[in-house]
């Protein structure tokens, strides 16, 4: 599963044969959470909340991306949070 993103220890990453709904991977040292493209909700996993809002706060300014590359499948890497 290819990185996309990196920022303040944690790791973005988009399996791109999955199935399902449009989806991204958070992973904070042991955390991990799954995120929706379309709403930005941490469907499954145990990211602390301070960790839940960055990884939000970052998908906001990058969702049309995410949403192109689980289309498209093409891998692209995106700029952390700034």
């Amino acid at each position: 599963m290819p990185v996309i993103a990196r920022f303040y220890g944690i790791l973005i990453k988009m399996y791109f044969r999955e199935h399902g709904v449009p989806h991204f991977h958070a992973i904070y040292g042991e955390f991990n959470g799954v995120f929706d493209v379309t709403t930005l909700e941490m469907t499954e996993g145990d990211l602390p909340q301070r960790a839940v809002r960055m990884v939000r706060d970052w998908a906001e300014q990058y969702k049309d991306e995410l949403r192109r590359m689980w289309e498209t499948q093409d891998y692209k890497k995106l700029p952390g949070l700034e």
